[in-house]
């Protein structure tokens, strides 16, 4: 068994002020480094601890998703597209597409690679054949827990945020790097919507302080402990929650974390709202056809017109195939009326179908997507575009279909 960790030999490390706590609990010294996700001196630093030989473990501030995405960026090739879509996470792809975005901005303009010290960390541990712990909770769970815990104004400027940080030419300021070097990329990609909002905070920060230090807890119940000295990296604005649940959290690790993955549960009017649209729209035609058959075929007609334009509109913004704008101006009137069906999965779907990806498209789709352009280019990225922009043209066709019939009507 190797040297327990005093602090006094793991201060000893030239760790360029990299801020480290050590916490012992049930049998297992944790060494906790807050490394800044944009530096190189964490980077080192990371490096220089891991080679030390003083550690059993390395615990690292990535989930399974993240960590196959850090080692085999080529993963995203194997995206089944169609299932992204049909299964509703394509807003998931786009989110975490943004994110990738960012992270190349900042790459590129400063010649940093962000994750860096998680990259180190995980090269190192396996060239010491040390085993690594995927201590963060899943950023499908934590994304969705941000979205159902905000009100639907602030999802709006979340969304409108990640748009603007995808499609802004603006520089990175040294500002923005330095809160990089504050906390992760998740934190500090919303960090203007989190420190003004509790709701946000929360689920994004809090959460994840708690979760990781029970995953971490979860080696210390076993009889003896599997581990006897963890490295812990995470990021630095993580450093003081993590430390504190570590000391003091007495409950069951595994129930913490049961309760930290559960999804608030929705709010029913999403799913009942659409439904009274379309029996409000369909009580809109038989007022009409009672009042005249040239009435209920006019206002038809204008459902159709304005439905299907706004639609097609959208797919034709995305630049999608001629006949992608086409079948979509014909399938919208129909699936606005049917909340089971989106115009934006038919016209994804007709897309894919006139243009399937290339496997090019999709080993180049990280850095296309940190352009305007490249969106619009490359066939992955444009499908997502037909399918949010066809979504969001019959979403408005059908508000203002609606508007205009009973307005004929009750006018």
């Amino acid at each position: 068994m190797q040297d327990t960790v005093s602090e006094e030999s793991a201060k000893d490390f030239a760790l360029d002020k990299q801020p480290l706590e050590l916490v012992e609990r049930e049998g297992i010294t944790y060494t906790i480094l807050g490394t800044a996700h944009v530096s190189k001196a964490s980077a080192d630093a990371v490096q220089e601890l891991i080679e030390s030989g003083k550690f059993d473990a390395v615990a690292i501030e990535l989930d399974q998703n993240r960590y196959n995405s850090l080692t085999n960026p080529d993963s995203v090739a194997q995206m089944d597209l169609f299932q992204v879509i049909r299964q509703g996470k394509a807003g998931m792809v786009a989110a975490n597409l943004a994110l990738g975005a960012f992270q190349q901005r900042i790459a590129e303009q400063f010649n940093i690679e962000p994750g860096q010290e998680m990259r180190i960390a995980i090269q190192t541990a396996k060239a010491a054949n040390l085993p690594i712990l995927l201590i963060d909770r899943d950023i499908g769970i934590t994304l969705r827990r941000v979205y159902r815990n905000v009100p639907w104004w602030q999802r709006l400027n979340i969304f409108a945020g990640l748009i603007t940080s995808v499609f802004s030419n603006e520089k990175i300021t040294e500002d923005e790097i330095e809160k990089l070097k504050q906390g992760d990329m998740l934190e500090s990609t919303f960090a203007e919507f989190a420190q003004s909002s509790e709701r946000l905070f929360t689920p994004l920060i809090a959460e994840r302080d708690q979760y990781m230090a029970a995953e971490l807890r979860e080696q210390g119940i076993l009889t003896p402990p599997k581990y006897k000295h963890v490295l812990a990296v995470i990021g630095a604005g993580h450093l003081k929650g993590l430390v504190n649940h570590l000391k003091t959290d007495q409950s069951n690790p595994e129930a913490i974390k049961t309760s930290l993955n559960q999804l608030p549960p929705p709010s029913i009017w999403p799913k009942i709202i659409p439904w009274l649209i379309v029996a409000v729209i369909l009580f809109g035609f038989v007022i009409g056809f009672r009042r005249s058959p040239e009435l209920g075929l006019s206002l038809i007609a204008d459902w159709f017109l304005i439905n299907g334009v706004l639609a097609g509109l959208g797919a034709a913004i995305a630049l999608g195939h001629p006949l992608t704008v086409l079948g979509t101006f014909i399938a919208a009137p129909f699936t606005s009326l049917n909340p089971l069906i989106g115009a934006g999965f038919v016209a994804a779907g007709i897309e894919l179908w006139l243009r399937k990806p290339h496997v090019g498209d999709f080993s180049s789709l990280r850095k296309d997507v940190t352009t305007t352009r490249g969106w619009w280019r490359n066939r992955v990225a444009r499908t997502l575009l037909v399918f949010f922009l066809a979504t969001l043209g019959s979403a408005a066709g059908t508000y203002i279909a609606g508007f205009k019939i009973f307005g004929r009507l009750f006018g």
